[in-house]
C-alpha cells in the first residue's frame, strides 16, 4: 500500500512459471483484495504479474503432466463426479471475482501474456490496460478448457466473444483494446505510467463514491452472470473429462504439455 498516492498493489508472484495459476493463488488474491478492502487507506488497487508476462493461466504442465488422476486431483478417473470438479473450480471462481466484486475499483496491468485461466483473472477487474505486444485469449477453448468467469461474453458481446472463444485464438493488446476487450493498449515502457496515472485519477474520489457508482455498474449485468459462471464451471470440468480432454491428458503425458498443445491446434 502506498498511503501518499492511496493504491494497492497486488502482484502475481510465479515469475519461474510466468505467475501461472497454483492451487494457492486464487485463495492468495481473494485475500490481498480483501486486505486492501477492508484498508481505509486504499482507494484503488492494482493487479500485477511480475517477471515477463501477466499470468500463463493454470499451470497446465504441472496439472496435465503431473498431476494424477486420482480423488485429490483436479483430474479424475472414469466414471468421474462433476460435482467434485466443481467444487474444486467453483471455489476458484468466486477468488477471481473477489476482483469484480472489490468494493474498490481493480485495474489490470497486462504485458507479456494474459492467457487461459490469466485472462479470467485480468478480465474480472473492472479496467484492464496491457501493452500494446501483450497477447490476451483463451487457447483451452480448443481443448481441455471453458472460460470459468465467462467474462468473454459480458465484455465483447456474444459474436465477438464467439469469435475469440470458437477459435481459441490469441490477440494482441492493441487488437484486444479495438475490440472493446480491454480499456486501452500503449507502448510497453508506457504501460506502468499509464496505469498509474489511471488509478492516481481514482483514487482522487472518495471511497464512498467509488463504491457506489462502481455496484451500480456491475448490477446492471449480474443477474445472468452467476447462472453463466455455473454453468461455464461446470462444462470447464466435462471438457476435461470428455474424450478429447481425456486423450489430452494421456497425450501430455507422453509427449508433454508443449508437444500435446501443438498437435492439438493443428487445423
Amino acid at each position: 500500500v502506498d498511503p501518499t498516492t492511496r493504491i494497492a498493489t497486488i502482484s502475481l508472484a510465479r515469475p519461474k512459471r510466468l505467475n501461472a495459476i497454483d492451487d494457492v493463488m486464487p485463495r492468495e488474491i481473494a485475500k490481498c483484495v480483501a486486505l486492501a478492502n477492508a484498508d481505509d487507506r486504499v482507494h484503488a488497487i492494482i493487479l500485477q504479474g511480475l517477471g515477463r508476462a501477466f499470468c500463463a493461466g493454470y499451470d497446465l504442465k504441472e496439472y496435465s503432466e503431473a498431476s494424477p488422476v486420482g480423488d485429490a486431483s483436479p483430474n479424475q478417473g472414469m466414471p468421474w463426479d462433476p460435482t467434485v470438479d466443481f467444487h474444486f473450480m467453483w471455489a476458484n471462481t468466486q477468488d477471481f471475482m473477489s476482483l469484480w466484486h472489490s468494493f474498490k475499483p481493480t485495474i489490470c496491468k497486462v504485458h507479456g501474456f494474459a492467457v487461459a485461466g490469466g485472462s479470467d483473472i485480468a478480465l474480472c477487474c473492472d479496467l484492464v490496460v496491457m501493452a500494446e505486444d501483450a497477447k490476451i485469449g483463451y487457447p483451452p477453448a480448443r481443448v481441455w478448457g471453458c472460460p470459468t468467469t465467462a467474462m468473454w461474453t459480458f465484455r465483447l458481446g456474444p459474436e465477438r466473444a464467439k469469435r475469440m472463444l470458437l477459435t481459441g485464438d490469441l490477440i494482441s493488446g492493441t487488437e484486444a483494446a479495438q475490440m472493446g476487450l480491454v480499456l486501452r493498449a500503449v507502448p510497453v515502457d508506457q504501460l506502468d505510467a499509464t496505469v498509474l496515472e489511471v488509478a492516481r485519477r481514482m483514487s482522487s474520489v472518495p471511497r464512498n463514491q467509488l463504491m457506489m457508482q462502481k455496484m451500480v455498474i456491475n448490477q446492471s449485468i449480474e443477474a445472468s452472470m452467476a447462472a453463466t459462471q455455473r454453468l461455464a464451471t461446470f462444462f470447464d470440468g466435462v471438457t476435461r473429462h470428455s474424450p478429447e480432454g481425456m486423450w489430452f491428458k494421456a497425450r501430455a503425458e507422453a509427449v508433454g504439455f508443449a508437444q500435446a498443445v501443438k498437435e492439438s491446434d493443428q487445423d
